[in-house]
């Protein structure tokens, strides 16, 4: 278990973090919603150790990692970006070779064992077949794919993707929030992500934290949590909520066209 406690960080003058708690627990996926310059990827450097936080813990198990190295660091969390553009052409099984880094020696080269085990990761996502192929060369969604093989090949308890599908097509969108469902499951990862859509946040997430000006303004159940009345208090845009076999959908409303859109959600 990851445990975030009180967490502030301050910019400057500015404190973008302010007093930031939850708990991530294994094999569960938790969603970090909120709008742009809420604080999110600020959190996520915090956690990683990039940023060091002006108050608060972090701990895993209990035992703080506020002051690990970033090597012992990288045996517990790894890191999935919104985008990563390699200063080389590297191929596929290269970049993902580099998620064995924490256990090599400074100037050790990776062993057969580390080979397998990013092979093993490329099979996972799905995209062996990809291997000698230059990293740069692929597709969006592929990339992604790449860099959540990299993190796998990792072996860490603990993942975090920063709005991981920001750049992708609907298809891919799924296509990668379902691997990373399937992983926490599968491997009792403890999945830490960013998300700008409720509705996928509501699909895919076991818990969410709602986070505007770097405060915490909710925890709980996807379901629970994100509401219409939230929508309004986090975006200021006012939704209407469908239901359907069980699961529900946000409809955004335009300002003009209020009466229309809530005739047309009765009809459905």
């Amino acid at each position: 278990m990851l445990e975030i406690k009180d967490l502030h960080f301050r910019h400057g003058k500015k404190d973008i973090l302010k007093g930031i708690s939850f708990k991530a627990m294994d094999g569960e996926i938790t969603t970090i919603l909120g709008p742009n310059g809420s604080g999110k990827s600020t959190l996520f450097k915090c956690i990683l150790g990039i940023w060091k936080p002006s108050k608060g813990e972090i701990l895993w198990n209990g035992k703080k990692i506020d002051s690990s190295s970033l090597r012992e660091r990288a045996r517990i969390l790894s890191f999935v970006p919104q985008e990563h553009k390699p200063p080389f052409s590297y191929n596929v099984l290269d970049v993902v070779i580099t998620g064995r880094a924490s256990y090599l020696g400074r100037f050790s080269l990776p062993t057969k064992k580390d080979y397998e085990i990013a092979e093993a990761a490329l099979k996972r996502v799905g995209i062996w077949h990809l291997w000698n192929r230059p990293y740069t060369k692929i597709s969006g969604g592929e990339r992604q794919l790449v860099l959540i093989a990299r993190a796998l090949a990792q072996n860490c308890p603990v993942m975090l993707l920063d709005e991981p599908i920001s750049h992708l097509d609907f298809k891919n969108q799924i296509r990668v929030l379902s691997l990373i469902k399937g992983l926490s499951r599968e491997k009792g990862i403890s999945i830490i992500m960013s998300l700008h859509d409720p509705n996928l946040a509501i699909n895919f997430s076991d818990k969410v934290i709602v986070i505007k000006d770097g405060i915490k303004i909710k925890e709980g159940a996807p379901e629970e949590v994100i509401t219409e009345k939230l929508i309004k208090e986090i975006y200021g845009i006012d939704v209407i909520t469908l239901s359907f076999d069980g699961k529900k959908a946000l409809i955004p409303m335009e300002e003009k066209s209020n009466v229309f859109d809530y005739s047309l959600a009765k009809l459905l």
